[in-house]
This record gives structure tokens, C-alpha cells and sequence, in this order.
């Protein structure tokens, strides 16, 4: 039952994340019927929804779920610098334009890439294998899709932002590595 809630919460997450790809139009047309603002917050509810049903659904089928495989040690330490990797990439998305924005092209979709594949290194359990894989499977997907639009790609801007993207997107993930990891998501991920 644990795995089912799960499933169907990351079924909504992504699903809701899917539409510009899969109904391309129709998300067009309901954004004309409804309105931007309207639809933004629909698609903010369905996504909060789709979120906290995963994260309720994954903390209780993550622990009985069967181990697929276990990994190597040296592992945590690929998967460490990778997820140092996706902070930054994370954070260039999320400010203006600097030198990496427009060379990374879709900054975000790479972040969530190397986020799934590094926690795919070190979780070997049935329920994180589904919910990384998932997510790494739909970030190339979206990937792919992305660099079909037309969408202009930023132009460059100043090397500041970059820096800033790779000194904030250090900090989060020293955070996280001291003690944020584990009270957002349960796991220690330095052990005394």
C-alpha cells in the first residue's frame, strides 16, 4: 500500500510536469481559458500535492522496500561531488545569465540529471530505485524535449553570477552534507 501512495504521488509530481510535453496545447488552451495566473496556481497545488503525497508515500515504502543491489563504498564519494555538481548547476538556473547559464542551455533539467543519477550510485533499495530512476529518466526526456522548442537561449551576461552560482551552490551542499540532509530527509549523511 506504502509503494502504491508513493507511486501515485510521483505519478502526479511528474505528471504535472509533463504536460508542456506531452499536451503542449492543450496546456495552451487552458492557460487562455483559465488564465495564467489560474493556471500557475492549479499547477502549484497538483505539483505541492504530488509532492507530499511522494515524500509521505516514499518515507514508508523506502524501509521495506527490497534491496536491488549494494553499492561500493567509493560511490558515496561520486555521489557527494556530483550532488556538489547539481547544487551549482541548480543555482545558475535560478539566477541571471552569466557565462555557464547560456553553456549549460537548460541549467535546471542538468541539475535534476546529475541529482537522480548520483543518489541512483548509492540507493539501491526498489523505491529509490523508481523514484530517482524516475526522475532521472524524465529530466532527460524534458532534456531532450527542451532543446526541440525554439525557446532563445539567454544570452551572456555577467562572470558575477557565475560566481555567485558556484559559492552559493557550495554553501547549500555543504549544508546539506552537515546537517540539513538529514532534517529535510532522515539520513545522516555524516555519521559520528
Amino acid at each position: 500500500m506504502n509503494m502504491t501512495i508513493f507511486v501515485l504521488g510521483l505519478v502526479l509530481f511528474l505528471g504535472i510536469h509533463s504536460v508542456r510535453m506531452l499536451a503542449p496545447q492543450w496546456r495552451e488552451d487552458k492557460i487562455k481559458e483559465l488564465g495564467e495566473g489560474s493556471w500557475k496556481g492549479m499547477y502549484s497545488v497538483l505539483s505541492l500535492v504530488g509532492l507530499a503525497i511522494m515524500i509521505y508515500g516514499y518515507a514508508y515504502a523506502q524501509p521495506e522496500a527490497p534491496i536491488i543491489y549494494i553499492t561500493p563504498v567509493w560511490t558515496r564519494h561520486l555521489a557527494f561531488l556530483l550532488v556538489a555538481i547539481a547544487f551549482v548547476s541548480m543555482m545558475v538556473g535560478n539566477l541571471p545569465p552569466g557565462r555557464l547559464k547560456p553553456a549549460l542551455k537548460h541549467p535546471m533539467l542538468l541539475a535534476v540529471m546529475i541529482w537522480a543519477f548520483a543518489h541512483l550510485t548509492v540507493n539501491g533499495d526498489l523505491a529509490s530505485i523508481i523514484l530517482f530512476g524516475s526522475f532521472l529518466i524524465w529530466s532527460i526526456w524534458n532534456r531532450i524535449a527542451v532543446s526541440h522548442r525554439t525557446d532563445p537561449l539567454p544570452q551572456p551576461g555577467s562572470i558575477t553570477y557565475d560566481l555567485v552560482a558556484i559559492v552559493s551552490g557550495l554553501i547549500i551542499w555543504v549544508l546539506f552534507i552537515w546537517k540539513l540532509h538529514e532534517w529535510l530527509i532522515g539520513v545522516p549523511l555524516v555519521i559520528a
